[in-house]
């Protein structure tokens, strides 16, 4: 899987090797269970040499198990990967290798899911010199990583080859076990930061939808205000705001006519559908065509005053 030249892990091609690899780790766990290779009364060199290996098992069950894409599953997985790479470090603790603490419980067990140190208290906030040391501890790791990959990198070819003495077999073994150590703390802080996003993005889904606001008593129908002062100034000076016409100027001639102040040969005939404009326009019209020497000399004066004074004339205090 590591040397694969495949772009994505959910390829199915790398996913074949992910299934195959898993069934052949859990078949040879099962056999190692079965032979009682290890034993936690045993020290690290009562492990025979070509045994060594068999101590990676349960990394390499986290490693295979995190590849797995199925994203309905996605939180099954972790929870399993997280199980075996525990496993592993406690395996190495009891024979003395490796020198990096356990990690607490995770987040399905109530724990915070990050690795104890000397600094971590369980829900405690995490202090600037809490922050720095696992900084430091990290960058650290990742040197050693480093000189332990280089080292395997030097010595696999002889291994590999069948001409390493036992000496250098049980180096090379202890040296992949080290720097599987470190990997393993890497992916469970990975993994503990995973789930916890899970398992709220699952809360917020399977939360019944709150409503938005609490229920709003039934309010009362609003009374009108004056957008004046008091009502005294409305009084004087109306409401602040142009007021809506209540009847048409039909209605108020006829509404006059009644009340005996307009007589009804006053009211002037309108034709349906013409304006106050027209109607005053048809009077104008009328009057001259009856010849009405006053109406004329007006009409007379009006256009003689618009040739000698331009639209506009006289507008200077509110030129617009």
């Amino acid at each position: 899987l590591e040397a694969g030249a495949e772009p994505s892990s959910g390829a199915p091609a790398v996913q074949d090797k992910v299934r195959q690899g898993l069934e052949a780790l859990q078949r040879a766990a099962a056999m190692v269970a079965q032979l009682e290779l290890f034993s936690e009364n045993e020290e690290l060199e009562e492990i025979a040499s070509a045994d060594l290996k068999f101590l990676l098992l349960p990394a390499l069950l986290g490693a295979l198990t995190l590849k797995q894409v199925d994203m309905s599953r996605r939180l099954e997985h972790l929870q399993s990967a997280r199980e075996h790479f525990v496993h592993f470090l406690k395996l190495c603790s009891n024979y003395g290798l490796g020198a990096a603490p356990l990690p607490r419980a995770g987040p399905t067990e109530g724990g915070t899911g990050s690795a104890s140190g000397p600094e971590d208290t369980p829900r405690a906030e995490p202090s600037l010199v809490a922050m720095a040391m696992s900084r430091k501890a990290k960058i650290e790791r990742y040197k050693q990583k480093k000189e332990l990959e280089n080292k395997l990198a030097s010595m696999r070819s002889f291994v590999e080859s069948g001409t390493a003495d036992e000496d250098q077999i049980r180096e090379f073994y202890i040296l992949q076990i080290q720097k599987w150590i470190s990997t393993s703390l890497e992916e469970l802080e990975s993994i503990d930061q995973e789930m916890v996003i899970l398992k709220s993005r699952d809360a917020a889904r399977q939360a019944p939808a709150a409503p938005h606001g609490p229920s709003q008593p039934t309010r009362a129908p609003v009374r009108p205000f004056i957008l004046t002062r008091d009502a005294a100034q409305a009084k004087v000076f109306g409401a602040g705001y142009p007021g809506l016409p209540t009847m048409t100027v039909d209605d108020w001639y006829e509404q006059r006519r009644r009340q005996g102040i307009v007589s009804g040969q006053s009211v002037p005939q309108r034709a349906p559908g013409v304006s106050d404009e027209e109607l005053q326009k048809q009077q104008q019209e009328k009057k001259e065509e009856e010849d009405d020497e006053e109406a004329l000399q007006k009409a007379r004066d009006w256009d003689d005053w618009k040739d000698t004074h331009p639209r506009g004339y006289g507008n200077r205090q509110n030129m617009g």
